[in-house]
Order: structure tokens, then sequence, then C-alpha cells
């Protein structure tokens, strides 16, 4: 199974007390993700963040209905979260979200590896692409949000 890497780095000009709190709601994911996907939170709220807690989804990818269940497997509020697919497309998902504090903001870092099935055609003409236009929605919104500036994105192999 090959695994893919994408990081995302972000200097937001909110102060870190502000940016993790966001980030921490699972409820603020509907409002980071591309309206195309129909995604919706359908874990009831407020939802306890935890290492252990699972949050359920609904989404659509190309058109497809899916479920996607994701647990929280690392928390360590103000600087660091892991949310891991339990259920969906992804043979593995791992979203590291990091956070620390910047001269005139929070630096936020997300670090995402993942495989897919059939990858040797998949990864390139689906997933890929897929991924750099939902990252590039969730770092205009965020940007809009909380201002600041785009420092890098890019995929690793």
């Amino acid at each position: 199974m090959k695994t893919h890497e994408y990081r995302s780095e972000l200097l937001l000009q909110s102060p870190l007390n502000v940016v993790f709190p966001f980030f921490s709601d699972a409820a603020n994911l509907e409002a980071l993700t591309p309206p195309w996907m129909h995604f919706q939170v359908v874990t009831p709220r407020p939802i306890a963040m935890h290492p252990g807690a699972l949050i359920d989804y609904r989404l659509r990818v190309h058109g497809f209905p899916l479920r996607w269940r994701s647990e929280i497997t690392a928390w360590e509020p103000p600087f660091r979260f892991v949310d891991e697919q339990r259920r969906g497309p992804y043979r593995l998902w791992k979203h590291e979200h990091r956070f620390e504090e910047s001269e005139g903001g929070t630096r936020a870092l997300d670090i995402v590896h993942y495989s897919v099935p059939f990858d040797f055609f998949s990864h390139r003409l689906i997933v890929k692409p897929d991924i750099e236009q939902i990252f590039a929605f969730r770092t205009e919104a965020l940007l809009k949000r909380f201002g600041g500036q785009l420092q890098k994105a890019e995929f690793f192999q």
C-alpha cells in the first residue's frame, strides 16, 4: 500500500487561543469543506473532543454518497490533535493538525498521510486533484475568517 503525504502551512492573523478552539470544533468542518461535497456532521452536538472520540459525517464525492467516521487519536490542546478515518473512502487517512504561536498570529500546519485503492491510477487522476481543491477551498475560508497567508502547500510521495 503506497502512502502519500500532503502538507499545508498557513500563518493566520489571530492568536492561538482563538484559532485552536475554531479548529477543534467539529461543527466548523462544514464551513471549511467545499459546498460541492455536501458535507454534514451527523454526530449529535456538542462533540466532546478527546482521544477516542468518534465523529460521523455524510458527504458526496463525485456525486456518490459516502459516510465517514473519524476518531480523535491525539488531543493536546492548544497545540495539536489528530483525526484518523475509521470508515470512509481511503485505505488510510491520518490528519494531524499542529498549531504554534507566531509573531502576528498562529502558524497552522496540516499534515495528511493517506492511501487510496487502485493508487496507480486513482491517485493521479482523481484523489490528488480533489485534495488540492479541498485544501484550496479550506485555505481560502480560513484566510477570510482569520486573515493571514498561505506559507506552502505540497505533496510528497
